[in-house]
């Protein structure tokens, strides 16, 4: 019998592939996202899931004994906008970040942004490297 990939895992889909998904100035904005990701992870992007942008890569297992891998950070580029994958409850505990991100919307794991347009790129880069740091800090 055949398995399965799990369904968060690298993809072998080429990045150009998804970062296309993004049209208008929203590619252009995609690009600098893959820049800033690379640069604050010190990996290069693969696809996760066929959607997602990943770098880095870390494997987790709850006290269930389920268990993965994701990536250390990740993004998905969309023709309405970019979402960032970041940690749970990020918002409540990164609140001084968000203040002063600039235009955004936030769940439980992600943060959404329109456009880049107004958004603190040094803002964002720190909400990345606090992200990084917790996600190794975890896979420890």
């Amino acid at each position: 019998m055949a398995t399965t990939q799990p369904a968060m895992s690298p993809s072998g889909l080429p990045v150009e592939v998804v970062l296309d998904r993004a049209t208008g100035p929203r590619r252009a904005e995609a690009d600098e996202l893959v820049a800033l990701f690379g640069e604050v992870s010190g990996e290069p992007p693969v696809v996760w899931a066929d959607r997602i942008i990943g770098f880095g890569e870390v494997e987790y297992r709850y006290e269930s004994g389920h268990g993965g891998r994701s990536p250390l950070l990740a993004f998905a580029p969309t023709p309405r906008q970019h979402t960032v994958y970041l940690p749970e409850g990020f918002a409540e505990r990164w609140a001084d970040l968000l203040a002063v991100l600039g235009p955004h919307r936030a769940s439980k794991v992600c943060l959404y942004l329109t456009r880049l347009t107004g958004v603190d790129r040094e803002v964002l880069r720190a909400l990345l490297e606090r992200a990084l740091a917790e996600a190794r800090a975890q896979a420890r």
